[in-house]
């Protein structure tokens, strides 16, 4: 073990654990609806136009955040694909990047406040975690926002530990600070420097002093930041006229600050009620490990993990808009002191994890794993063609992690438990985003519809109606128009050559479009794709219809 320990072979393994949990499905994975397709479409017309300033998607201005990670998307597309190709694997790589630096630099700033052994479980908690499997594998901001928090909340760390009397911090520890939270400022908002104001005014709290303040230089922080971010934000104004900021404060800023935006608001306690699933497997320790960092709150390590996650997991319960991934940021502190608790052998806690409230916690961790291995079970016979073979390893991945880390928790070897739920995750994951996922046929509607539109109508503009899903514009082109039936009629009329595809509530429309135009006699309607359209939550039944050519 100690030899894993030395010089650069933890990173070299956590490397190798994230590519085992990340890299499976990267390239075959369909296009996703909603977020993710958004953010790939738009960063192709950013491509498509050369106009690296003003996000559009179609001809709507997107201002839902800032330009940063649609930079680092086109860099990516530039570098290994063309914005005409519609793999999404190019978009999805600064996610599944940012998600390795996280898990790098939680084991960075692990080392220095508690040990390598420590850092280094934290680490593979991190990777292994489902919340973050899955946002490698999306081209949206998460995935990098936890890389650049990890950063700032890491080098951070280290200055607040060199005030605190330990080892003095690296000379880059500042720079890298303020250059991580600048660019995520540009990536996703203030979200970075609300979790860092917050540590800072919980620690300053707690430790009624602000001598950790002193390594930071603020100043030259202050000017790096504006450099980073002003220039965009000068240009965007000026070539919007103040539109994209106005629309990003008035439209997602204070709707998610005042409200349940978009339908997707929860009460208080939400994510409490699904650290089970998010943070699985580590979530197996959770509960013992919160109960021994508050008990030991008072070493620095512990204080400073506490002051990462508490004040920030409070600020986003009260906030009206929820959804799974707002806490991600804050998950590097929860591996922390999960790790902490398993290397905890001196102090009675390994009594605590074997006593009882800890093992009804195992158990309700168990429910949450059989869960999940039934739904590995019973996805492809509901959405798919039936029974998959990849469900076999991704119901096994788990069942594996349940039966082994029980046999380990049941012995009190609970370092080998967290190694068992480790393993049988990656398992799980590998099986699932590489397999599983693209047997759900009934799931991925507009890669359907796009394959049976190409084998009608090669190359030709497209009018969809009723399904106006992102991926369908992906997929088929950014000149694809999202109408009603009449409007996919007129395209018909106007455009020789062209497809339409219609959603059945829009047939009668559709139909009656293309009869006052005269254009029945020449109406070929091609194959009708049925699924399920899970942004909506509702089945789905679309006919593709084209003409014949003019005689």
């Amino acid at each position: 073990m100690q030899s894993l320990l030395q010089g650069y072979r933890p990173y070299l393994l956590l490397t190798l654990l994230w590519a085992l949990v990340a890299l499976p499905g990267l390239t075959s994975m369909p296009v996703m609806d909603r977020d993710e397709a958004r953010f790939v479409q738009a960063t192709r017309q950013m491509a498509e136009s050369n106009d690296y300033v003003v996000v559009r998607f179609q001809d709507e201005l997107r201002a839902k955040k800032p330009v940063g990670i649609y930079w680092l998307q086109s860099a990516m597309v530039d570098a290994f694909s063309h914005p005409a190709k519609t793999d999404a694997w190019p978009y999805r790589l600064p996610s599944a990047l940012g998600v390795l630096l996280a898990v790098l630099m939680t084991f960075r700033l692990g080392s220095v406040l508690f040990d390598r052994r420590i850092a280094l479980l934290a680490g593979g908690l991190l990777a292994t975690s489902l919340m973050a499997a899955v946002e490698a594998h999306l081209a949206k901001t998460d995935g990098v926002l936890l890389g650049l928090t990890s950063v700032v909340m890491g080098c951070f760390g280290l200055i607040y530990l060199a005030g605190k009397g330990g080892p003095k911090a690296p000379s880059w520890a500042a720079l890298a600070l303020w250059l991580a939270l600048g660019c995520a400022l540009l990536v996703k908002g203030p979200v970075t420097l609300m979790i860092l104001l917050l540590t800072m005014i919980t620690l300053g709290i707690a430790d009624r002093t602000v001598v950790f303040l002193h390594g930071l230089r603020p100043v030259m922080g202050l000017l790096l930041c504006g450099a980073i971010v002003g220039p965009w934000l000068a240009a965007v104004t000026s070539a919007t006229k103040g539109a994209f900021v106005q629309k990003a404060v008035a439209e997602d800023l204070l709707p998610k600050l005042l409200g349940a935006q978009e339908s997707h608001g929860a009460a208080p306690g939400f994510y409490v009620a699904i650290v089970l699933v998010t943070l699985f497997p580590a979530s197996l320790f959770l509960f013992p490990a919160l109960v021994r960092a508050w008990r030991e709150r008072s070493l620095p390590g512990i204080r400073y993990a506490l002051a990462w996650l508490v004040p920030s997991w409070i600020v986003f319960e009260l906030l009206p808009t929820k959804l799974p991934h707002y806490t991600l940021p804050l998950y590097p502190a929860l591996a922390l002191i999960i790790a902490t608790c398993l290397f905890a052998v001196r102090d009675g806690t390994y009594q605590r994890l074997a006593a009882l409230p800890a093992m009804l916690w195992y158990g309700l961790w168990s429910l949450v794993a059989l869960a999940l291995a039934g739904g590995f079970i019973a996805l492809p016979i509901v959405y798919g063609d039936g029974w998959s073979l990849w469900s076999i390893p991704a119901a096994a991945g788990v069942l594996l992690a349940l039966v082994w880390g029980w046999l380990n928790l049941l012995r009190h070897r609970f370092l080998n438990a967290a190694a068992a739920v480790m393993a049988g995750a990656v398992l799980t994951y590998a099986s699932t985003f590489g397999g599983l996922i693209n047997t759900l046929q009934d799931l991925w509607v507009s890669e359907r519809v796009a394959a049976r539109i190409e084998a009608m109508a090669p190359g030709a503009d497209v009018a969809s109606a009723g399904y106006h899903e992102p991926s369908l514009v992906f997929l088929l082109g950014t000149h694809t128009l999202l109408t009603d039936g009449e409007g996919a009629a007129r395209l018909l009329a106007e455009k020789p050559g062209s497809g339409a595809v219609v959603e059945a509530h829009q047939l009668d429309s559709f139909r009656a479009g293309i009869t006052t135009a005269g254009l029945a006699p020449r109406l070929i309607e091609g194959e009708v794709v049925r699924g399920f359209n899970y942004s909506r939550g509702k089945p789905v039944e679309m006919h593709l219809f084209t003409l014949t050519p003019q005689p």
